[in-house]
């Protein structure tokens, strides 16, 4: 129930609809640093920083190899993130959120959002199943994961058992000159061929280029790559809600968003 009543007190949120990421304050620190972060809700790599609030979300850990941690704060504390390293390695930060709720008042902002994500063919299945086009509900919940090197970030990246997931095949932070990175999309256990990832990169200037790629039959997608910029992945699952959800939210559709920031040195 505390989940559901914090999806209809965000359901006049504007930004709910856009991109939630973790960006890190920097993405390489010392083992005696603290590794510093502000989740971002917001669109095109630009958004508004959220506070640090527990009840917002199911799951925000940071793991290096075999040691975890979750992300302790204050309320409201912003930036979101503030880690004590777990030694040195790749630390990989993992942010579920609770599930949220949008209401759709006109067919063509949520047609809008299904052409711009790539999500196939919504406006067949939602006459097919009789629904309206106005006035109706989307569930939807962020999986979001970033990649932080600490003394170097030897190690890899790997799933984490989010329900969708992006997921690195390579290290950023110990491949010397670095023009590719490789990501795999996961939709529970299994890859998601041929769909689409949506690709921003900031340079140090905070322009921001916007790309789209797609995913081979094994899931994974390649993405170029240049030294002092920061990159983000997103990828978005349009599915029909479980029978619970939609009796508890009255939802129609469930969106779940994978997303994965990192950066690559200079």
């Amino acid at each position: 129930m505390r989940c559901l009543a914090l999806a209809f007190a965000l359901l006049s949120s504007p930004l709910q609809a856009h991109e939630l990421w973790i960006e890190p304050i920097a993405y390489e620190v010392a083992a005696q640093d603290m590794a510093v972060a502000n989740l971002v809700n917001g669109e095109n790599f630009e958004g508004n920083n959220i506070a640090y609030f527990p009840n917002q979300f199911r799951r925000f850990v940071a793991v290096n190899g075999g040691q975890f941690a979750n992300i302790q704060g204050r309320i409201g504390d912003r930036p979101a993130m503030k880690l004590e390293p777990l030694g040195s390695g790749l630390h990989v930060i993992a942010y579920q959120s609770n599930t949220s709720l949008i209401e759709y008042n006109e067919w063509e902002k949520f047609q809008k959002f299904v052409d711009h994500k790539d999500l196939g063919d919504a406006a067949a299945s939602h006459a097919e199943r009789g629904l309206p086009d106005s006035g109706f509900s989307e569930a939807y919940s962020r999986y979001s994961k970033s990649l932080i090197s600490v003394d170097g970030g030897e190690g890899n990246d790997r799933k984490l058992g989010f329900t969708t997931e992006i997921v690195a095949l390579d290290n950023p932070y110990t491949s010397p000159d670095l023009t590719e990175m490789r990501l795999q999309l996961y939709y529970g256990a299994d890859v998601r061929a041929d769909e689409q990832i949506e690709i921003f990169e900031k340079a140090k200037d905070g322009a921001v280029n916007i790309t789209l790629v797609r995913t081979d039959e094994n899931g994974i997608a390649t993405i170029p790559v240049q030294p002092g910029h920061s990159y983000m992945a997103d990828a978005v699952v349009l599915r029909e809600p479980s029978e619970q959800l939609a009796a508890d939210t009255g939802a129609v559709w469930e969106t779940l968003w994978a997303n994965l920031t990192w950066a690559v040195p200079e």
